[in-house]
Order: C-alpha cells, then structure tokens, then sequence
C-alpha cells in the first residue's frame, strides 16, 4: 500500500548497509551500549523523525547510544534478512506483519513477551495494540508503532454539486455516486480504481465487506465455515458491483494505475473518491489543485450487512534474537512504543494511533482523521480482521492476483472464474499445510 521509491541497484544497496553497518560495529570505548537499529519502511522525514525521537531516548539514557541504519526501502527487509541470517549487526529492528511470520519461523527474532510482562505501557495501548502485539502462539515479536487502515477520501464539493447530502456509505451508494459524478467529457471522473499494481488489494476489501457476517476474523480469507471467502455467493455479488464501478464510473487508464497513480488522480483533481491509507492525509495537503475545504475523508465502505471489514496492517518495533544487547533494546522499544515518542511518531506519518489517548486529540477528531476514530470507536460496524499476510506463498499470490484483476477489468477473464481460481488456489494451499 506504501508507495515505494525508484528501485535502487543491489550493489549500492548492499554498499550503503554495508557501509552503515561498518560505521556501527568499529571498536568503541566511549563506556556505552551501542545499540545498532534497521527501519524499513525508509523515507527522509521519517528517518529524521526516528533520529529526533533516538536522541531524547539517548538523553534519557545517557549510557546507551543507538546508530541507526536506513537502507533504501526498496532492499531494506532483505538487507534486514541477510543482518538477521548472520547472527549479529543488528539489535532493534523493524517488523511488519508480512515479516513476523517467516523472521520468527527462522528464529530470528527474540521473543519479548517475558521481558514485557510487568510493562506499564500496556495498560495506555488500544485493544488493536495490544492484539498485534501478539501472535498466535502469545509471541510478542514487535510492538506495532501505529497502523495502515483504508478510508474513503472523498471530495465533498463534488458529492454535494451531485446532489448528495452525505458521502458513501457502502459500496453500492460508492457506485451510484460515483456514477452519476463520472463525466469523462469534463475530465471529470468517479473513482480513482486501483487496477495495476496490488490490485488484489481493494478486490479482496470489497469481497470481505460483502461476506462480513460470514468472515473468520483471524483469518480474513476465510469464512466461519472454514471454505475461502472467495467461494460465497456474496463475493461473486461484491466482484459485479466493483467491475461496475470501474467501468461505469472511473477513468479507463485506472486498469494500469497503482498506487502512485490513484493518489495521483485524487490529489489532481480528477477523480472524486479514492480508497486508500491514513498517509495519503499528508499528500493530498499538498495538493495544488484542491483545497483542503474540498476534501475529508469518510469510514471504509460496509457492504449489504451494513457492516465493514478493515484488512489492519501493522508493523512496529522489535529485537534480533541475535542481540547481545536485549536489556537496552527492550527499553528502547517501551520508549518508542508510549507517550510522546509513540504521539509523534504516528502524527508525523500519519498512521492510526496505538494510544487509547489519541482520541480525545484533536488532531485525530477532526478533519480527515475524524473517519479512524469513528472506525475504532465503533468496532462492532466497522470490524478488523487478520489476512493471511505470513502465508510463504504471499508474493506469489500477490502476482497471481493482481494479474486476474486487471484481465477482469479488460474482459478476458469473468469474475466467476476469478473467483473459482482464487477458491481453489487457496483451499489447495491450506490444504498442503494439513
């Protein structure tokens, strides 16, 4: 969902964390802890976020430094691998949920949950927090730094000139708003749809909506009954309704767009609604062609049950179980994980909070980040759940997905055989874990 930098060639890639690492583990005799930390997700502010947010900790804990190392984010989980594999260069570190998984699996990363029992800062986390904190096993393998959850950006001025007194709040009112605002002629456009890259995405958002009493919350592909969503007679409903969405109320080049190109479409102007992640707040206030009086954004879209289902991403804060340093990386994980450093570092890039706190701010009750509280205030509407995002086969199913949406969109595959493949692709894959 994040949008990701030009890719970086391997060897400058390796060069850099080379270089970094190098930098790190040189002979020290200055008394302290030197503790080496990796991000991931790598972008200039944020890195000079988690640089400002480092030297407080380093004032509150004079006898630890920690040297921090940004690879390009396009290499960066698999220079974190590769640190990983090798036993040492790395102490605190990154973990996203599509990285938990097979890092723990491997034995990489050092279970906290002992060291974390008497931790104070549980009591101040939301229960989202604390839930992703946790795997199935009670493993506490990072402690998430905020979280990516989709919302519908939406032009208010556009609705309100269609005649529309409230924005979407399913995706079948989405259709019907988008459609009567679609003018191609005026280069005026509905919804910025996602048909490129990770395409798959907002498919799956919508099928799980449409199959929300039905869904296994631990496992979002899943229904109750233990059959894939895919294999509903609602998921064939939800799969009409979005290819009617594209062709009848987006712009025809959005069968290519990705990330970069929705958000563009949005901040441009040029389409009313987009479906995307709290960061994009940021973006679009830069926008040049819209003003922020022209735009909020509204709860994720609910389907016949009038309920939601939010696919939560998450990643956080966690220590290699490499480290000979665990003690000094364990507080420096509480440190970013509470109060004022866990405050700034979700408002600065614009993530759903982790503090029960964050609501009653006001930088979250108004504006466009009202729609998360909303969400989070009302759990039973608007429900979370887990997508199997630490299957091995992740990737591959990535690739497979995106490629069936966008021949959907383009005739060349109906979506009742989208469906069926997609049944069986993952009732074969469960099936050979068994």
């Amino acid at each position: 969902m994040r949008r990701r930098k030009a890719v970086i060639a391997l060897g400058l890639a390796a060069a850099t964390v080379m270089t970094a690492m190098t930098g790190c583990t040189s002979g020290v005799s200055d008394g302290k802890v030197h503790l080496k930390m990796v991000e991931s997700l790598t972008n200039p502010s944020r890195t000079a976020v988690l640089k400002k947010l480092i030297a407080d900790f380093e004032k509150k804990n004079p006898k630890i430094k920690v040297d921090l190392i940004s690879p390009p984010t396009d290499q960066a989980d698999q220079k974190i691998q590769q640190m990983l594999q090798s036993g040492s260069g790395v102490d605190t570190l990154e973990v996203r949920d599509i990285t938990a998984g097979p890092w723990g699996t491997n034995g990489w990363l050092y279970d906290m949950s002992k060291d974390l029992k008497g931790w104070s800062g549980w009591k101040d986390l939301t229960d989202n927090a604390v839930k992703y904190s946790k795997d199935d096993k009670g493993r506490t393998y990072y402690i998430p730094y905020g979280f990516y959850g989709l919302s519908l950006f939406y032009r208010s001025d556009l609705i309100k000139e269609a005649g529309f007194k409230q924005p979407p709040a399913s995706w079948d009112e989405l259709l019907n708003q988008a459609s009567k605002i679609q003018n191609p002629s005026k280069r005026s456009y509905g919804y910025a749809f996602r048909g490129g890259a990770n395409a798959n995405s907002n498919a799956v958002a919508v099928i799980e909506a449409y199959v929300a009493d039905k869904i296994d919350r631990e496992n979002g592909f899943k229904l109750t009954d233990g059959k894939t969503i895919f294999s509903a007679p609602e998921a064939l409903d939800a799969m009409k309704t979005y290819l009617k969405l594209f062709k009848k109320a987006s712009p025809p080049s959005s069968v290519a767009w990705g990330y970069p190109e929705m958000v563009e479409g949005f901040s441009n102007g040029s389409t009313a609604f987009l479906l995307q992640d709290p960061e994009v707040i940021a973006t679009v206030r830069q926008s040049k062609s819209i003003k922020e009086s022209q735009w909020t954004t509204a709860p994720l879209l609910a389907g016949p049950s009038g309920k939601a289902v939010q696919p939560v991403a998450s990643a956080g804060w966690g220590i290699a179980a490499g480290s000979k340093h665990k003690a000094e990386a364990i507080k420096l994980v509480e440190f970013l994980s509470q109060g004022d450093a866990s405050t700034t570092f979700t408002k600065e890039n614009s993530l759903v909070p982790i503090l029960k706190g964050a609501g009653e701010d006001s930088f979250y009750r108004t504006g466009p980040w009202a729609s998360y509280v909303t969400m989070t205030e009302n759990p039973d509407t608007y429900l979370t759940v887990v997508q199997p995002r630490d299957a091995s086969w992740w990737t591959e199913w990535v690739q497979k997905s995106d490629a069936e949406v966008q021949k959907m969109l383009l005739g060349k595959m109906t979506p009742e055989e989208l469906l069926a493949g997609w049944d069986a692709y993952w009732t074969k894959k469960w099936k050979s874990q068994t």
